[in-house]
């Protein structure tokens, strides 16, 4: 296997790398396992986008008499609170019950058929570059820490329900700003602040928009690329099983809103 810290090649049952002593290199044999899963069979952005579709059309099943109710055309096909809450809708409720996974799962949730068509847009422009700049685990990572950092200051400020991917989308701009300053790429790192300004402006203009979620995912996603050494191509196996955990918390997070809302709902 490859070291995940060094990237030389060394036997999987080594019990410290003999180049670089990083200790238990493979694991206990689970390493070579991660190194695919990241680095030849995870397609990151398909993941982040069918997730957010399924749970789209999943808010809309729940919850079916939301789809006849037309309040304009930001509202048009808009799920039900309950539904929201159902599968992880951050605030409000979920803020007060110290429902503290929700800040992971509300992401991958949206408000309107207007609403992930343009963030699930973003995340296709955004996504394939800082990927490739980062890596998939990494990428993941910052993807997960943006959208949280971005609701935890809009909970903390506002006490507001929300939802949505646009915290961790303006995440990803900070990220390839970040990536853009530390490899001299002017040009691109101006473009991208260019799309920052107009975006953190739009969100003032228009209405129902969450810009302490821009705010604190812009600040998130910076602090986090920041303390990233993305010049190493190899991504470390700690970073790797940081990416899985995230992963699995978001993955239960989903369970436990469910439950709890449920039990909630039958019980009245």
């Amino acid at each position: 296997m490859i070291c995940p810290e060094c990237g030389k090649l060394i036997g999987v049952g080594e019990e410290k790398c003999p180049f670089c002593g990083a200790w238990r290199p493979g694991l206990y044999g689970w390493t070579p396992a991660l190194q695919r899963l990241f680095g030849h069979r995870l397609d990151l952005i398909t993941l982040i986008v069918g997730t957010c579709i399924a749970l789209y059309i999943t808010s809309l099943v729940l919850d079916p008499s939301s789809i006849f109710q037309f309040g304009g055309l930001f509202s048009f096909l808009s799920p039900g609170q309950r539904a929201l809450y159902q599968l992880g809708m951050t605030g409000g409720v979920a803020w007060q019950q110290g429902w503290w996974w929700t800040v992971l799962t509300a992401i991958y949730l949206h408000g309107g058929l207007l609403h992930i068509f343009f963030n699930v847009m973003w995340i296709r422009n955004l996504g394939p570059a800082v990927t490739q700049a980062y890596g998939p685990a990494r990428a993941f990572v910052l993807f997960s820490i943006a959208g949280a950092a971005g609701f935890v200051l809009s909970n903390v400020l506002t006490h507001s329900p929300s939802i949505g991917a646009s915290g961790s989308i303006f995440g990803l701009l900070a990220a390839l700003i970040v990536y853009g300053r530390k490899r001299g790429g002017t040009a691109m790192t101006m473009q991208l602040w260019q799309w920052a300004i107009i975006m953190f402006a739009m969100g003032f203009v228009m209405s129902g928009v969450n810009n302490f979620a821009h705010l604190g995912g812009f600040a998130g996603g910076w602090v986090t690329a920041e303390s990233m050494r993305f010049s190493e191509k190899r991504e470390s196996r700690g970073v790797q099983l940081f990416a899985l955990a995230l992963l699995a918390l978001t993955a239960g997070g989903f369970v436990m809103s469910f439950v709890k809302v449920t039990g909630i709902l039958l019980a009245h």
